[in-house]
């Protein structure tokens, strides 16, 4: 079975400099106290964390990329009708803000043609 990656390069290398840093952190604990089971557990979750990057998977994010066809949206048969119209203009108004905040601050706007060649 090959893993589709679904993290991106950068992000796998955060997972790979974070996960060295804390398996020799938990390493060097578990030297001092080596009856201590969390540091093992830490250590263990690093080395789960390194092979994340270099594997370039992570299950976590493929459960939430799939979370609609796990669980798919329950409608409730007390709301009513009133309420689910409101939260619709409440929800695209807020869609509209934020698409007016993004044209406002778009890379177009605040930098120069020459600085997005580079």
């Amino acid at each position: 079975m090959n893993p589709k990656q679904n993290i991106s390069l950068i992000n796998a290398l955060i997972r790979i400099a974070c996960g060295f840093a804390f398996l020799a952190w938990s390493t060097a604990k578990m030297s001092r106290k080596p009856y201590r089971q969390s540091y093992f557990l830490i250590a263990l979750l690093a080395g789960m964390k390194i092979a994340e990057g270099i594997v370039r998977y992570c299950p976590v994010v493929a459960l939430y990329e799939k979370k609609d066809t796990i669980m798919p949206k329950v409608q409730h048969k007390n709301s009513s009708h009133t309420e689910s119209h409101h939260n619709e203009k409440k929800d695209s108004s807020s869609t509209m803000e934020v698409e007016n905040i993004m044209e406002q601050f778009s890379p177009e706007k605040i930098f120069s043609p020459d600085d997005m060649k580079k």
